[in-house]
């Protein structure tokens, strides 16, 4: 099985440009899926399983912050099915009349502070995101993570100094995993699935939930696979895997 993985606002229309000449001689169907960078583990399982179960599919994983990927299928990208990390951005893309049917809620996530094994900033809570002395990350305000930990942060009355703001969570995780920053707010799944990681728990009364849609895009080449990939995301064999990677499930 190859595996695949987009990224860049030009990917998914490069991958068009070349994929006759990767998948001549070939019966398998190609399914082209956009799925947050959080989901990134839970969906590589999830595309290892399915392919298992439907050898004639063959499913494509363009991994990205969910702003990015919808400003991609808004421009007509050619994609499959989408899963972002917000329902509004599932909401938007609808709007568009680029959903084919109906969008379902297969997940949720919450978010927690991450910090370095061995926490050498110290950090015990919210407030030390003000700490002038510490390396901060936050995920840029474009794209949920970075949306989510803005209302986390006014919630709690704390004013974060961020020394660098990333194009998703997975680019914020992997600077706190290799010690480059002090701290930052990513979703509790990637910490769980992170080496070298540490997370604090964020209080209930100031954290957020999200819900992660997924759905079949009206654009689609190949209604059938795609609507074979949503509804194995929607199934049982689906959720146990989800539920492994400690997303809450519906």
């Amino acid at each position: 099985m190859a595996r695949r993985l987009i990224a860049g606002s030009f990917a998914i229309l490069l991958f068009v440009s070349c994929a006759g000449a990767g998948t001549r001689g070939s019966d398998r169907v190609e399914v082209l899926v956009a799925a947050a960078s959080s989901l990134t583990d839970a969906f590589r399982d999830i595309e290892a399983a399915f392919e298992e179960a439907h050898p004639g599919i063959d499913v494509v994983l363009n991994l990205g912050g969910s702003s990015l990927l919808r400003e991609q299928i808004l421009a007509r990208a050619p994609v499959d099915a989408f899963a972002p990390a917000n329902v509004a951005i599932m909401e938007e893309v609808r709007a568009a009349g680029l959903v084919s049917g109906s969008a379902r809620v297969f997940a949720r996530n919450t978010m927690t502070i991450a910090v370095p094994a061995g926490n050498p900033g110290g950090v015990t809570g919210l407030d030390d995101l003000a700490r002038p002395e510490l390396l901060v990350g936050l995920c840029a305000e474009t794209v949920p993570c970075g949306r989510f930990t803005r209302q986390i942060l006014l919630k709690a009355g704390v004013t974060a100094r961020p020394d660098t703001e990333e194009p998703n969570v997975r680019a914020l995780l992997t600077k706190v995993e290799r010690g480059e920053l002090d701290t930052g707010i990513v979703y509790a799944t990637d910490v769980r699935g992170a080496d070298g990681v540490i997370a604090i728990a964020i209080p209930e009364v100031y954290n957020v939930t999200t819900d992660y849609p997924v759905a079949i895009m009206s654009g689609t080449s190949h209604p059938e696979a795609a609507t074979a990939f949503v509804a194995y995301v929607l199934s049982d064999e689906g959720r146990v895997l989800l539920g492994r990677h400690g997303f809450e499930l519906p």
